[in-house]
């Protein structure tokens, strides 16, 4: 993968042993990412490096070309003092969810990276320090932190984020698989932390995968006998209003990652959790007395039940449909079926 490192703001280096890294990939960044970057260097547990994975807008003069460059101009202009920050381009057409983090992952030396997303914003100041905690315990080879909903976000949004991130931390390991199914590969890099040498001893993330790096990763962890921890006092604001149409789509995409990688997810249903999301979902609406918004979380969770079964079944569909179906049209350029 081609890149260009144009800058590095330098900040005074730490321990080897204690150094954390965070590898963010770029794209169309807006005021949450500087939201994002303005709390990461202000953390009490400070990262020795912020890695700023930067995909490029084309053509260079339109408009989200020259937004991007003000916010990592913003970037540039920020005082940092124990933190570096590290800025690399990678080209539209070689970014890659797992490959770009891998290559940021490439470019570090500490002992433990931390993946982030830009539009995950830390909701405190510890959100690091709580991150790392699980790590004293040599098994865990990957934490990741708890998403907290967007102020606009929804009733329906705000309760399947309760539902997937719960106000208490838990370990999971492989003798959880039984109780916990899929969950028990569950990890997400909008805010998750590896311990470097199991990453690279497991291969560090696939590449060309259309989704799911994280989770694929996850479930190599988990069967080499390591722990994945959820870590609920590490806390970002994540979440996204998404309409029927996206609802289809990002559950297509999920699902195609799923069927592509059957060997790790075939003994594990991913419906039984979606169906448990629903019924627990319709029961709170109702509990709450928020019965006007049930048509809206049927509708919801039929756009992502069809999307997902649509997904599973992407390789009998043609190719040109497979691409109106998906969330990522250009991951299909090279026509990966």
């Amino acid at each position: 993968m081609e890149e260009t490192k144009e800058w590095l703001i330098d900040a005074p280096d730490s321990q080897e042993n204690e150094k954390i890294d965070v590898i963010i990939p770029v794209y169309k960044p807006d005021g949450k990412f500087r939201q994002l970057i303005e709390r990461l260097v202000k953390q009490s547990r400070k990262p020795n490096t912020i890695f700023l994975l930067h995909t490029l807008e084309e053509p260079a003069d339109s408009a989200a070309a020259i937004s991007s460059r003000e916010a990592i101009d913003f970037v540039k202009s920020l005082k940092t003092e124990d933190c570096n920050i590290h800025y690399t381009a990678v080209k539209k057409a070689d970014f890659d969810h797992g490959g770009t983090r891998n290559l940021g992952a490439s470019l570090s030396n500490a002992a433990f990276v931390v993946f982030m997303t830009q539009d995950a914003v830390p909701a405190d100041s510890h959100l690091i320090e709580n991150l790392i905690v699980p790590f004293k315990e040599k098994a865990v080879a990957a934490a990741y932190a708890r998403q907290l909903p967007n102020p606009k976000s929804g009733i329906i949004e705000s309760y399947t984020r309760e539902f997937n991130y719960p106000l208490e931390s838990y370990l999971k390991s492989e003798k959880d698989l039984p109780i916990l199914g899929i969950k028990t590969y569950f990890c997400s890099n909008v805010c998750a932390v590896y311990r470097k040498k199991v990453y690279e001893e497991l291969g560090g993330f696939v590449l060309k995968t259309i989704f799911n790096e994280d989770m694929i990763m996850a479930a190599g962890i988990i069967r080499a006998g390591y722990s994945i921890a959820y870590q609920a006092d590490a806390r970002v604001y994540h979440s996204h209003v998404y309409n029927y149409r996206q609802q289809f789509k990002r559950n297509f995409d999920l699902a195609v990652s799923q069927e592509q990688y059957r060997e790790i997810f075939k003994a594990v249903k991913s419906e039984n959790e979606g169906i448990k999301l629903v019924k627990r979902t319709l029961n709170y609406l109702c509990k709450e007395g928020k019965y006007y918004l049930i048509p809206d979380l049927i509708l919801q969770s039929a756009f992502k039940y069809f999307g997902y079964k649509a997904g599973r079944n992407f390789k009998k569909l043609p190719l040109e449909f497979i691409k109106k179906l998906s969330m990522n049209p250009g991951y299909w350029e090279d026509d990966i079926k």
